[in-house]
């Protein structure tokens, strides 16, 4: 196996008990990074942090959570306040429906989530990052950030944020050594789906039913791919689907005359 190049010391993972974090989590174990592993139940954080094989630092907060959020970072021990990477992981989706029978309190978690948080931990974090003049972020973003689906609406638009903020960070940290990658997945079976819609088990298992989604490891291959460039290296944008998965055509509603 090749050496990487580069092995981040001290790796962040926001939603580290979810199926994406979970496997962020265990290969940057072996690849022997310290770990600040967040998430809101505490009991998983434990379980998760006595598999692995690294020193882990654990952070229970709910993301949405400003004031938390930024007394647990603050509380962080000297010898874990050097943030190497970032990982902005923690998000989901809530339904399906179409906008105009969508959930309106479904629309403001998401966007709390996906992007006011994602930006205030960001924001906590990178000045740091900035005067050591090292250091990465990777935002979990998603391919509905490029190609929007029927009854993806406020989820399209909150990666789609996701994607142009991680873009935008670049623009802005030009010449300071701090990299930023946008990590655009599509279709992967883990818990996304059972998620987005509430517990239905059965509604879940057809979105991956008769193909072959992505796994959280296959993104994790993706992830740490990036981080473990050379410095010198910043991929901007990764995009990744399954085989059996690509961008679909417009749609078009179509009323024959007569």
């Amino acid at each position: 196996m090749t050496q990487p190049a580069y092995v981040p010391k001290i790796v962040l993972i926001t939603g580290a008990t979810g199926g994406f974090g979970n496997a962020f989590a265990r290969r940057f174990a072996a690849l022997g990074s310290k770990l600040i592993l967040t998430g809101r139940d505490m009991g998983k954080l434990k379980d998760l942090a006595a598999s692995l094989n690294t020193p882990c630092h654990l952070l229970q907060f709910d993301v949405r959570d400003r004031p938390a959020v930024e007394a647990a970072l603050a509380s962080l021990p000297a010898d874990w306040a050097a943030i190497d990477l970032l990982i902005n992981n923690a998000g989901l989706a809530l339904g399906q429906d179409p906008a105009q029978k969508s959930n309106i309190d479904d629309w403001v978690t998401m966007i709390d989530t996906n992007d006011k948080a994602l930006a205030v931990i960001t924001g906590l974090i990178l000045p740091g990052m900035v005067d050591r003049r090292h250091g990465h972020i990777i935002n979990i973003s998603s391919t509905a950030a490029s190609y929007p689906y029927p009854g993806g609406h406020v989820y399209c638009a909150s990666k789609a944020f996701v994607t142009q903020f991680s873009l935008a960070l670049r623009a802005d940290l030009i010449g300071t050594g701090v990299r930023v990658t946008s990590v655009e997945p599509g279709m992967v079976q883990t818990d996304f789906s059972l998620v987005r819609f509430k517990g239905d088990a059965e509604r879940a298992a057809k979105v991956y039913a008769d193909t072959v989604p992505l796994t959280a490891d296959d993104v994790a291959e993706s992830v740490v791919w990036v981080a473990t460039l050379s410095p010198h290296f910043n991929v901007n944008r990764v995009e990744i689907m399954p085989t059996t998965q690509g961008p679909g055509a417009l749609g078009v509603h179509r009323a024959p005359k007569g």
